[in-house]
């Protein structure tokens, strides 16, 4: 069974709850073991994507969204980028050995 690494972190429901919070927490008291770096959140989103899914496909990527606690539509962009970067790891130049 693993060691806790500190507390676990509360669910904060809003913006300004989560704010709060961070103005007098002290995050070496936490367990940041779980967190994801999500770098497109810190890219600006100027373009808009319509697409029609099967609503099965909708509904497993809200339940998983929702089980890794982030909005579905970050979850969509993270699955794109780590989609995009196997494809292009995959069609990279391959090293040739000496």
């Amino acid at each position: 069974m693993s060691e806790s690494k500190g507390k676990p972190l509360p669910k904060l429901t809003t913006d300004e709850d989560a704010e709060r919070w961070l103005e007098t927490a002290d995050l070496s008291e936490y367990d940041l073991s779980g967190m994801k770096p999500f770098a497109s959140e810190f890219r600006l989103k100027d373009a808009r994507v319509n697409m029609r899914l099967p609503h099965y496909l909708l509904t497993q990527l809200k339940t998983a969204a929702e089980r890794e606690g982030i909005p579905y539509q970050r979850l969509m962009r993270d699955l794109l980028e780590r989609g995009l970067a196997q494809l292009e790891a995959r069609h990279a130049p391959k090293k040739r050995a000496s």
